[in-house]
């Protein structure tokens, strides 16, 4: 089987050598997640890797670290290999790298990171199985081969599909292509929110100038609408109906009270009105 540890001997990489850091960080809820960072802004996830838990130190300590990012479906992106200094305490304040708040200094450790060369060409392209260790974010490169599944010839995102066959998780949203983003930001409409564990359903209305997915983030990073009993990101959403730009709220609020009495969402969901 060829695994990413293979690869790591075939370029001279000693796995001993080697920690596979997995990032898929749920700590801000409606920012970009470290997957949107490394697509979006290198500089911005470059910056997200360099400070570290304080806590993370001992499993950390080693020279090459090996980078790569959580996707949707529990996917994991191969981005890169980096030498790893440790320089100690973070020594001044600077801005956060995902919520563009401040990152204290002394709050965590400092590493000086440099992008090298070896499977440079592999990086937005490998896809490796991680195993059922998700919170297990720091792996020994000589431990677990971590079998590749995937090879993809370039980097791209997959197309937007037509919004009558669009799933998403809450927890997604922050990993989607930004083409996605910008044409349901642009659409209005109905749309349902699902819970698999309880079974649970909620009809919605995305009216703002934000459309459906100013209305999902607020559902992620707020609970708004019912949701605040569990974990946001254990809701499955979907599109019901769009809208023209004709469409008035008094027509919208017409069509989200059809869809709850057809989904009988008041009855058997969380909706209460």
């Amino acid at each position: 089987m060829l695994t990413f540890g293979t690869l790591l001997d075939l370029v001279g990489v000693s796995r001993k050598d080697v920690r596979l850091l997995r990032h898929q960080d749920t700590r801000y809820p409606g920012h970009p997640t470290p997957f949107a960072l490394w697509r979006d802004d290198r500089e911005r996830f470059e910056r997200y890797q360099e400070t570290q838990g304080v806590g993370d130190a001992p499993d950390l300590r080693a020279p090459i670290w090996a980078s790569f990012v959580g996707m949707p479906r529990k996917e994991t992106l191969f981005v890169g290999l980096y030498s790893a200094e440790l320089t100690g305490l973070l020594t001044e304040d600077r801005p956060h790298p995902v919520t563009g708040g401040v990152e204290p200094a002394g709050s965590c450790h400092f590493y000086r990171l440099t992008p090298r060369t070896e499977l440079a060409e592999y990086a937005g392209r490998l896809w490796i199985k991680w195993g059922p260790g998700y919170r297990t974010w720091i792996q020994r490169g000589d431990r677990k081969g971590k079998p590749i599944i995937e090879l993809r010839r370039v980097f791209g995102d997959a197309p937007f599909p037509v919004f009558a066959a669009l799933i998403l998780n809450l927890s997604d949203l922050g990993s989607i292509p930004t083409s996605w983003a910008a044409a349901l930001s642009a659409t209005r409409g109905i749309y349902l929110l699902t819970c698999p564990a309880t079974r649970e359903q909620y009809v919605g209305m995305a009216a703002g100038t934000n459309g459906f997915l100013g209305r999902w983030m607020e559902h992620f990073a707020t609970g708004h609408g019912g949701l605040k009993s569990r974990d946001p990101s254990d809701y499955r959403v979907s599109i019901l109906e769009t809208v023209g730009t004709s469409a008035t709220t008094a027509d919208l609020l017409m069509l989200e009270a059809r869809w709850k009495d057809k989904l009988q969402s008041r009855e058997m969901g969380l909706n209460k009105n």
